[in-house]
């Protein structure tokens, strides 16, 4: 599994800081590797809310929270694992079941409470979740609005996709 070599991936991490968000770009290296990914995130003060929000080449995202030694995922499709490494590597670190080649079956899977203390509830994370013709950068904004931190994510992600 390994993904095509134009793809374009990134991860940022936002943060509050003094009351308010702050967003910054992760290495590029966290995009391909869970490890590296939890390591960053569990890098953040405990009291920042610090969450990982990864899009790996619009097809799907993944979404962490380290918090007092707990590990939060969420995958926004599963069936991103047939094909993606980073995907995989969530639904092994899950102990979720890898999708059979022939499952179409689009879901999420992971911790859809993830955001509950932000605001964000499971069923409005499913919600957003739901909309199939969305791509991952599209689902990650309007994830970025409900959450508060819109206007420092779309900073630093147009910056970094031009």
């Amino acid at each position: 599994m390994s993904a095509p070599a134009q793809a374009e991936s990134y991860a940022v991490i936002a943060y509050r800081e003094q009351g308010r968000w702050q967003v910054e770009v992760l290495p590029e290296a966290v995009t391909e590797d869970l490890d590296a990914l939890l390591a960053a995130v569990g890098q953040q003060p405990e009291d920042t809310s610090a969450l990982a929000l990864v899009d790996v080449a619009d097809e799907f995202f993944v979404a962490a929270r380290v918090r007092r030694g707990s590990v939060r995922l969420m995958l926004s499709d599963v069936t991103a694992a047939l094909d993606w490494d980073l995907a995989a590597q969530v639904l092994d670190h899950l102990d979720v079941d890898q999708p059979d080649d022939d499952d179409q079956d689009v879901r999420p899977a992971g911790d859809l409470d993830i955001f509950e203390d932000l605001g964000l509830d499971a069923l409005q994370l499913e919600s957003l979740l739901s909309d199939l013709d969305a791509y991952a950068d599209e689902m990650l904004s309007s994830l970025a609005r409900h959450l508060g931190f819109a206007t420092a994510y779309e900073r630093v992600v147009d910056a970094l996709v031009q």
